[in-house]
Order: C-alpha cells, then structure tokens, then sequence
C-alpha cells in the first residue's frame, strides 16, 4: 500500500512516473537493470514499460528473458502490493513463465488482479502479460505470492 501511496503523489507531476520509477529501484536495486517506467499503478492494476535497449538484450539482439521475467516481478509485485488489504504483507513464492515469441521491441508488462480475491491469506497466483509495441504477447507469468496477515 506504501507503493500507491507514493505512486499518487507522484504521477501527476511533471516527470513524476520516472521519479517514482527511480525510487522503487533504489528500494529493490535489481530493477534498476532493465530501467523500467510504471506508468499506471491501481488496486488490480498495473502497467510497467521498459525499452529495447541493449543492456536488456541477448545474443539474438531481443530482450533476454530474465529481463522479462524481471519486469514481470516488477509488476506483479507492485499490483500485489496494491491490492492486498492493510495490514497483509507477501512475498513472491514461485514463479511459471512462459516465452511466447521474440521480444522485438519496447515492452509493457500488464498485471490484472480484478479475478483474484485479495481477502484470503495463502498463495496467490497473479498472471502478467507483456505484449511488444504491436500488442503481441511474447511472454506470460503466473506468479505465486504468498499473502498473510502482517503479525506485528
């Protein structure tokens, strides 16, 4: 909930997305490597880009996909984050994905939690979908995090 918090104060101001961007990396600095952009993040909802640049590619000059597993625990993590009553906390247990096609371009990362009922405590599986810049799907996640009550 701290996230959205912070995400609201910050996505109307002018460059506001990049800063709080930035200031998740400096909070998880793994996410740093593939430079992401949050552009929309809500209770259910998230949307993270990050551009193909080379830092983020392999051999085959498309984004490798540990960047795009990267960016898909960036997003379902910030919807997790969002989503979850106060007072719960959670933690990524596992995570499948599938490579669907060649990452060719710019990428957007979607998390949407709108079918999963965030009142229950236990594993949760919450799906991210990056598509490229012609809205193809190249890759998708279903990511288990585990969500209790916060006992402190």
């Amino acid at each position: 909930m701290q996230a959205l918090a912070m995400f609201d104060k910050f996505k109307n101001l002018p460059a506001g997305r990049q800063l709080f961007s930035f200031a998740i990396c400096k909070t998880a600095p793994y996410f740093s490597s593939i430079h992401p952009l949050i552009e929309e993040l809500k209770p259910q909802y998230v949307r993270v880009s990050i551009k193909k640049k080379r830092r983020v590619e392999n051999h085959l000059k498309t984004v490798h996909a540990i960047a795009m597993c990267n960016m898909a625990e960036l997003a379902g993590g910030l919807m997790t984050d969002a989503s979850i009553p106060a007072g719960y906390r959670w933690i990524p247990a596992g995570m499948t994905v599938q490579y669907l096609k060649k990452a060719k371009t710019d990428l957007v990362a979607v998390s949407d939690g709108s079918a999963i009922d965030w009142t229950q405590e236990g594993n949760i599986v919450v799906p991210v979908d990056i598509t490229d810049t012609n809205g193809e799907k190249v890759f998708h996640a279903d990511i288990t995090m585990n969500v209790r009550k916060d006992k402190a």
